[in-house]
């Protein structure tokens, strides 16, 4: 009897708080509706301590033992959070030292630290089991410093004899034809070997333009929709537009990087340069929806540490920057440990071990917007029109089809009341907060919006709810079928006890 009576209560707390849906239903899944967990694979889990050589854990340039196993184990941990892609630092076999995958030694094989190659197709199976995606640092630019090519005489020419002699690596010399054909084949061999999704290439001021139009028309025909992104750290504007014109999907926009760091390690900054360069990308790229968008990544130093330099909480900065993040255009990327404001400053110091016994505060937001993210099509598909802005308020709209979605970011110290028109939105409709609950009607053709300090809302225009008749109607059904149901259950205990 109490399963029964306990099947009532759910019954009627899923129809008290069900709404109906407005959201839009997304077509055919795209790159630009992906959220994407960036892992430098030694320093985030160790699953297999067999493979554990030269770990010392203290140590921030020697290996930590994170590995592919450690990656597969936390698969759901990071699902959960709303993420669908995973993107990894370098897994070829390294010199000697090479904990973050840079120091190339073969093409071929994976490295030792990190598991067998046929792990690493697991860890692309187990991936694509939970319909996440896999981004792979292809390295294209260098080898290690002990790579056996450096003593073949007759690979002289394999490597720039012009190269800078303080450059720690070898640089390759991607315009002779044999160091083409080479890593191109790697490249897709790696492919129909392991099924991997994506490639993240480094774009330098040496990189062949040849070199990259050949890898990427090569590297596209073997798998269909293969994502590549442009690393745009050491690279110029000119660069990185050819390397989208000629069928790269993206770069990484350090530059955005940088302001958004500069607006939210601090209240009351202006988000005018955020959108300008939102505009500019527009303009300047074939498909801005495609950029890859982050805060930190292995490369830069933690977004924590910007804020703690200027005496701010790191949690309420992070939930501000990643509203944002994933509420505009491109593809967000998430350095991990991001999720527990992991924190340290430049390499190695923004590598440092992942820790999964922490506050999960900012892990449970990450799931409110990586979900909301995932439902909307309009956050990752739709145009980007600004309604208000100063001082750290602002409040934005994006349309896809008949969706619309509002954003309200208050950046402030103080709680911050805006009032948008009918123009500006819709006559006689209303804003669900899909956040914090929050509704919002239109009175006299305006929406009055307040959000409180270091708050975000992320909300739905919808018709205005009123008597849903048809709502009551099923509900009541469903009870009365519940009622009959129970009913002849206590009947039939009745005669088997007689």
């Amino acid at each position: 009897m109490k399963k029964w009576v306990s099947m009532l209560m759910i019954i009627s707390l899923f129809f008290l708080y069900v709404l109906p849906a407005d959201a839009v239903e997304k077509d055919n899944r795209k790159w630009q509706d992906e959220s994407v967990y960036l892992i430098m694979i030694d320093r985030f889990n160790n699953g297999d301590q067999s493979n554990d050589e030269d770990v010392e854990i203290n140590n921030p340039n020697s290996y930590h033992g994170g590995d592919f196993q450690g990656v597969i184990d936390q698969l759901d941990y990071i699902k959960d959070m709303g993420f669908t892609a995973v993107s990894l630092t370098p897994v070829f076999d390294n010199t000697a030292g090479g904990y973050h995958g840079y120091w190339v030694n073969d093409f071929h094989k994976t490295d030792e630290h990190f598991g067998s190659i046929d792990l690493f197709k697991k860890l692309v199976k187990e991936a694509h089991k939970r319909d996440m995606k896999v981004i792979l640092e292809f390295e294209v630019n260098h080898v290690g410093p002990n790579h056996a090519w450096l003593k073949d005489g007759e690979k002289k020419d394999w490597f720039k004899s012009d190269q800078d002699q303080q450059k720690e690596l070898p640089l390759l010399n991607q315009d002779n034809e044999e160091v083409k054909n080479y890593i191109i084949d790697a490249a897709k061999w790696w492919i129909e070997e392991t099924n991997v999704d994506g490639y993240q290439l480094q774009l330098t001021e040496d990189s062949s333009a040849d070199f990259l139009n050949r890898f990427i028309k090569e590297v596209k025909a073997v798998k269909e929709d293969f994502y590549l992104l442009g690393e745009a750290k050491d690279a110029d504007e000119e660069q990185l537009v050819s390397f989208m014109e000629n069928g790269g999907d993206g770069i990484t926009d350090y530059q955005l990087a940088s302001e958004l760091r500069e607006v939210f390690s601090q209240p009351n900054q202006s988000f005018s340069p955020l959108f300008a360069r939102y505009a500019q990308n527009e303009t300047m790229y074939p498909e801005a929806d495609l950029i890859g968008t982050f805060m930190d990544n292995q490369f830069t130093e933690r977004f924590t540490s910007n804020t703690v330099e200027k005496n701010e909480h790191p949690g309420p900065r992070w939930k501000q920057a990643l509203t944002f993040l994933y509420t505009t255009p491109g593809i967000p990327f998430v350095y991990y440990g991001s999720e527990i404001a992991l924190n340290g400053g430049d390499e190695p110091d923004n590598r440092k071990q992942m820790n999964f016994r922490t506050d999960l505060e900012i892990v449970d937001y990450i799931k409110q917007i990586g979900n909301l993210r995932s439902d909307l099509p309009s956050l990752t598909r739709g145009t980007l029109d600004v309604l208000y802005e100063k001082d750290g308020m602002t409040v934005y709209k994006r349309d896809y089809n008949e969706e619309t979605t509002v954003i309200a970011v208050n950046n402030t110290t103080k709680t911050q009341t805006v009032t948008l028109t009918a123009e500006e939105l819709a006559a006689d409709k209303e804003l669900r907060g899909m956040l914090n609950n929050d509704l919002v009607k239109s009175d006299d053709n305006q929406y009055r919006i307040t959000i409180d300090r270091d708050e975000s809302e992320i909300y739905l225009l919808r018709d205005k709810s009123g008597i849903n008749y048809s709502y009551f109607v099923a509900l009541g059904a469903v009870l009365v079928a519940f009622f009959i149901f129970l009913g002849l259950v206590i009947k039939r205990s009745r005669k088997q006890s007689i």
